[in-house]
């Protein structure tokens, strides 16, 4: 017996209603918790699948074939694994723009673009974090790696609740507004920031709960002894990086949500973001001091971003001009510091 074009419809539902999960028969419905997932989270489950195995095989290749063995990372591979991590987002856009379409490849580009050179200077910190708990080199890709890892948990909780109080109370666009102008012009004022990581509350924490030693056992966090676990001086460094997460997201998941507030989007560009900045940290620390104009460009970046969200319900902003300015003030500092610098060897040579 053939079917009709209706009882086709009507055959197709009962199938995902036999699928589907009955409390008394303890069947689950995938169908179901598909959707619910897509109405949560407003992108459907397999892009999030997707995404998901992305980033674990990128992680589990890194740990497991590049960094298998503890090594002190030479400037050259360190460029390299830079370059291979931003081909791997840049690819990852190319699938989001094909499976989500133009807007949402603009957005995520926007938003990985700042989320990237945002933390860039967070890079400045683990200098500061490396040097006060005097970790040796050969640890800091091991204390990164685990930082990276925890940072990629903390920063879903903060765009869950972002999203989340975005939708729920329209204010908040506001204050998210304001703390990104408030830290934008802050980093313009003259003068530097004095960063004591190991004051951070914290640190201040573990050390009041936990039993330290005072000096490093290898690569281990944890050392068990007369039946005790005690934490080393890497176990402090790795809570100050996440420490200094915590803080760095205040500032750079309102800078993303200001460019979007699709939930795949936002976490997306910040994960990849923060999968880079290992490899970033590795290539660039020896050489920041040299971006003389830096801060101020990132400052220009969140005066941007921020006066975008406050004013997004009068005039909004396209992705694709905030994707311009954005692009445009990283290239002028770049530039401009490279200048400075020539002019000054100059000045130093003609002497």
């Amino acid at each position: 017996m053939e079917l009709s074009g209706n009882t086709k419809t009507a055959a197709t539902i009962n199938c995902r209603q036999t699928i589907g999960f009955w409390p008394s028969r303890g069947r689950i419905n995938l169908y179901g918790l598909s959707r619910e997932w897509s109405d949560v989270l407003g992108t459907p489950a397999h892009i999030w699948l997707v995404f998901g195995i992305v980033v674990v095989v990128a992680l589990a290749v890194d740990l497991g074939v590049f960094h298998r063995k503890t090594h002190k990372i030479t400037l050259g591979l360190a460029l390299a694994e830079s370059a291979g991590w931003i081909c791997l987002a840049l690819a990852f856009n190319v699938w989001v723009y094909y499976a989500q379409g133009a807007q949402a490849g603009l957005e995520f580009l926007t938003g990985y673009l700042v989320e990237k050179s945002l933390s860039v200077d967070n890079i400045f910190v683990f200098i500061l974090i490396f040097r006060a708990f005097r970790v040796p080199s050969r640890s800091h890709h091991k204390v990164l790696y685990c930082g990276v890892v925890g940072a990629l948990v903390l920063r879903a909780a903060f765009v869950l609740a972002g999203v989340e109080l975005l939708r729920s109370f329209h204010a908040v666009l506001f204050l998210f507004g304001a703390i990104l102008l408030f830290t934008g012009f802050r980093m313009m004022l003259p003068g530097e920031r004095v960063i004591r990581p190991e004051r951070n509350w914290l640190v201040r924490l573990a050390r009041r709960f936990l039993p330290l030693l005072t000096e490093y056992e290898g690569d281990r966090f944890l050392v068990k002894r007369s039946g005790k676990w005690n934490a080393t001086p890497l176990f402090l460094a790795l809570v100050a990086v996440e420490a200094m997460d915590i803080i760095f997201a205040i500032d750079s998941v309102p800078a993303v949500l200001a460019i979007t507030r699709d939930t795949f989007i936002v976490y997306s560009s910040n994960a990849f973001a923060i999968l880079g900045l290992r490899a970033l940290y590795f290539a660039l620390a020896d050489i920041l001091p040299r971006f003389r104009f830096l801060h101020q460009g990132l400052a220009i970046i969140l005066i941007f971003v921020g006066g975008k969200m406050l004013l997004s319900d009068w005039w909004p902003i396209p992705a694709s001009v905030s994707l311009g300015v954005i692009a445009g003030v990283l290239v002028t500092t770049v530039l401009a510091s490279v200048a400075a610098t020539r002019k000054s060897r100059a000045k130093s040579g003609a002497r």
